[in-house]
């Protein structure tokens, strides 16, 4: 699935239409890069599960993590492990598919360690706009096609 976004509203109307149909367990890529609208796409989402607080990226803490009314939202940034990354080693392995939804910015630096049924999201700027960007989701799993399938829907 392919979707042109023009503007911040955009990109946080897509991420609530997301976040209505996870469920614990989910565990959602972000991917693009800097100032690419990840960190935007995260705060519609927690504001879709109602999320009250100022949600902000985690790069220095690795992990925030949110209430919400049914399960725990994870924002994990791991920008800073670099290629080196290991979530097996800091036990950020705990927040994927199991009683909360976690969305992970720059997860190719822990791809050893996802599983395997993720949806991924891709932000890509378009050259020369300053707010247009280019949103790819696909689905690696039974679960994560069943999320594609209720965006698509």
């Amino acid at each position: 699935m392919r979707i042109l976004v023009n503007t911040v509203n955009e990109t946080q109307e897509l991420a609530a239409k997301l976040a209505k149909n996870v469920i614990a367990g989910d565990t959602i890529l972000l991917s693009g890069d800097l100032g690419a609208g990840k960190t935007t796409f995260t705060q519609g989402f927690a504001k879709e599960l109602g999320v009250r607080r100022p949600v902000k990226s985690p790069t220095f803490t690795l992990v925030r993590e949110y209430r919400t009314e049914k399960f725990p939202l994870y924002h994990l940034d791991v920008y800073r492990l670099g290629e080196e990354g290991n979530a097996e080693d800091l036990g950020l392995s705990e927040y994927f598919g199991g009683d909360g939804v976690a969305l992970v910015e720059w997860s190719q630096y822990i791809k050893a360690d996802l599983p395997d049924d993720v949806l991924k999201i891709s932000f890509e700027r378009i050259e020369g706009q300053e707010t247009e960007r280019l949103i790819t989701i696909t689905a690696t799993g039974h679960r994560s096609n069943q999320l594609l399938a209720a965006m698509e829907a």
